[in-house]
């Protein structure tokens, strides 16, 4: 069960910026310790390599920033879509790529943090799989997306860390937490 205390009771907007916060965390301890080979490296039949993923989720948070700051294109072609936007290209490095993820996610919360209201609707990019109207979201609901997106491939990571050297999330995540109880939440 989580704390009772009162510094844990927050308003939702930082209660929704804390738990993706944790969610980046969790997924962080997946590619902590990883050479710039093992970033590289398939492990699975998927094309998906650590490196790729802390690509992704670093582009993906700032995709949804655009959305919500009002900078995003309205439409995005398939000629759009950067094929190498899920792995790691020559001269690339697992340290840029880590230096993009955490940049993105400051600027993301920080943008989150000023937003006057979470209702307010955004206005999503056309994407060719896209439904011919408009699609609007509240900020609320982008900031529950981004959170869903970082939660979704952690699983991925996770996969392809264990295949890759055994390691296990869970445990390096029990090894990091304070002794004599939990990071937060309810343990799950």
């Amino acid at each position: 069960m989580g704390s009772t205390h009162s510094d844990d009771l927050r308003g939702e907007r930082e209660d929704l910026l804390a738990i993706v916060a944790d969610q980046r965390t969790n997924f962080l301890y997946t590619v902590e310790g990883i050479s710039q080979e093992q970033a590289a490296a398939r492990t699975t039949v998927s094309e998906l390599t650590l490196g790729g993923l802390v690509k992704h989720l670093g582009t993906m948070q700032r995709k949804w920033l655009a959305v919500v700051d009002g900078t995003a294109p309205a439409r995005v072609e398939w000629a759009d879509l950067d094929p190498d936007g899920n792995r790691m290209t020559e001269g690339e490095t697992l340290s840029g790529v880590l230096d993009a993820f955490h940049s993105a996610a400051a600027e993301f919360d920080r943008t989150v943090r000023q937003e006057p209201d979470l209702d307010r609707e955004v206005t999503l990019p056309q994407y060719p799989w896209s439904p011919p109207e408009p699609t609007r979201w509240s900020v609320r609901r982008v900031l529950l997306h981004v959170f869903r997106e970082i939660a979704h491939h952690s699983g991925h990571a996770d996969i392809v860390r264990e295949a890759l050297d055994g390691a296990s999330t869970t445990t390096r995540m029990t090894q990091a937490a304070p002794r004599g109880g939990q990071r937060g939440g309810d343990g799950d």
